[in-house]
């Protein structure tokens, strides 16, 4: 499956990439930074086969949707929100089951907090939180400059990326051999590597998951579970426990030989884990 976003919708005057799999219950999932819908591609086909209505879409400014021109459209975590209210109003749904992976992870934080009513399940998946991202790594790479890092030799581009993306894994040969040039090609050559700094690295900001801290215990009014890579180095399992312990009634699962892509390490049990909660709510 060589993409999970086939389809095109206009919401907030912009083109989201999107796609629809098999009937039932509504599933959503939202991917995170550096990826794209893609990530889903095992994911998204089990829940299909286990009788849930799948919906997969790339963010504004990933994977194949709009890559906006102008630096004035927000592509950050808050920024994609609103256009996520707008998707489920497009799609004609008034209630659905939210998943998100990473920098996803805080776009559903947020949405279930602002639209609590659209909500009946929420699963986060190694997201960021609190002022968990970005990492010290990205940090000083930002340091030089978005202008600069988008001007960078693409060759060089490509050989950090690779190695970046290998670091999210805990199979890296595995990863390397079946999909790792599928998230390069979106992030690199003359479009890929300038929109990925403009409309995901420059909006690498802790602040749209900062300033919800003291809100998140209202995400327990919701079945809340929390996913996470037992080996992601990215956002290791200390912030898993500090979500937990912040969101009353949540559970919280760690998977073993798995890193911050979880769903390219362990693409069954996330699924198992979505397929069982939805199950358990679906009034």
């Amino acid at each position: 499956m060589s993409s999970m976003a086939n389809r095109s919708v206009i919401v907030g005057g912009h083109r989201i990439a999107y796609d629809v799999l098999g009937a039932g219950e509504p599933v959503v999932l939202v991917h995170g930074t550096p990826s794209s819908s893609y990530i889903w591609r095992a994911v998204a086909p089990a829940l299909r086969d286990a009788g849930v209505r799948v919906f997969t879409f790339d963010l504004l400014g990933y994977g194949a949707s709009e890559r906006p021109w102008s630096r004035a459209v927000d592509t950050s975590v808050s920024g994609q929100v609103p256009l996520l209210r707008e998707l489920l109003d497009a799609w004609k749904l008034k209630r659905v089951h939210l998943v998100g992976h990473d920098i996803g992870g805080a776009v559903c934080q947020r949405f279930t907090i602002f639209h609590p009513r659209a909500v009946k399940s929420l699963t986060l998946v190694d997201s960021v939180s609190f002022k968990s991202w970005p990492s010290k790594r990205t940090k000083q790479q930002m340091k030089r400059g978005i202008d600069v890092l988008m001007k960078q030799p693409e060759a060089g581009h490509r050989a950090h990326m690779r190695e970046w993306l290998l670091s999210a894994v805990y199979n890296q040969e595995r990863f390397a051999t079946e999909a790792v040039d599928a998230y390069l090609d979106l992030i690199c050559g003359p479009v890929g590597q300038a929109s990925f700094f403009q409309h995901q690295v420059a909006h690498y900001d802790p602040r749209h998951t900062a300033e919800l801290t003291e809100r998140l215990s209202e995400l327990g009014a919701k079945p809340v579970q929390i996913l996470w890579g037992e080996n992601d180095t990215w956002q290791v399992p200390d912030w898993a426990y500090k979500l937990h312990d912040a969101i009353p009634g949540s559970s919280l699962r760690l998977l073993p030989e798995c890193g911050h892509f979880a769903m390219e390490d362990r693409p069954d049990d996330i699924a198992a884990y979505i397929r069982s909660l939805v199950a358990a709510n679906m009034t």
